[in-house]
């Protein structure tokens, strides 16, 4: 079965920095574009960042634009969110997500909380 496992998250000091990582089996992982979603208390899930399946081209909301990097290794069925000059505002629950035909799959996601 699919599965998303996520980690990388914790407590981060505004302007520092966190890797986070997804590590996904039960699908061909390379066949497939993955994403980085993130939930704030009392806000709407919210979409991040996107890569295709080869790694060729990646999106990103404007909000993390310039700041947060998406990236994958296809060896190790791994994707990842390198998140840089993070700001309060970044505080929320990340979780990555898979589109197989159609179905949306998640992980658990891993919490990043950013404050002094």
């Amino acid at each position: 079965q699919v599965q998303l496992v996520e980690s990388g998250g914790g407590l981060v000091q505004p302007g520092g920095s966190l890797r986070l990582s997804c590590a996904a089996s039960g699908f061909i992982f390379s066949s497939y574009s993955m994403n980085w979603y993130r939930k704030a208390p009392g806000k709407e899930r919210e979409w991040v960042a996107q890569i295709t399946s080869t790694g060729g081209t990646t999106n990103y909301a404007d909000s993390v634009k310039g700041r947060f990097t998406i990236s994958r290794d296809n060896a190790k069925n791994t994707v990842y969110l390198q998140t840089n000059s993070l700001k309060p505002e970044d505080t929320a629950i990340y979780y990555c997500n898979a589109n197989i035909y159609g179905r949306f799959y998640w992980g658990q996601g891993t919490q990043v909380t950013v404050s002094s």
